[in-house]
């Protein structure tokens, strides 16, 4: 599935690099710890988190993530998108708490 169904499926603003809405998602991972992220996400996954910091830019970039979903509508300061656009990484955004994005993908991607 292409991150751009998922957009879709899910209503989630798109913040960044839209051309990344062409991404194939293979799967996705649900933390806030970084270290977690770097050790257990796969290639091509969606990355669901709270986390708004310069770090999710390069863990993102490091894993190969299809995206990155920010939940609860946190606010992403404009440095950050701006890293993320350089960087080739979409973020996304939703209102909804991170176990009702989980539920959602879940869905989608079984």
């Amino acid at each position: 599935m292409k991150l751009s169904d998922i957009v879709e499926k899910l209503s989630l603003e798109v913040k960044t690099c839209k051309a990344g809405l062409e991404n194939e998602v293979k799967g996705a991972y649900v933390s806030d710890l970084l270290s977690d992220v770097m050790g257990n996400s796969k290639d091509g996954d969606v990355w669901v988190t709270l986390q708004t910091h310069y770090n999710i830019i390069a863990v993102a970039g490091l894993k190969n993530l299809a995206g990155i979903i920010i939940v609860g509508n946190r606010p992403v300061q404009d440095e950050i998108l701006q890293k993320a656009e350089s960087e080739n990484v979409t973020i996304l955004v939703t209102s909804l708490t991170a176990f009702e994005t989980a539920g959602k993908l879940y869905q989608l991607l079984k």
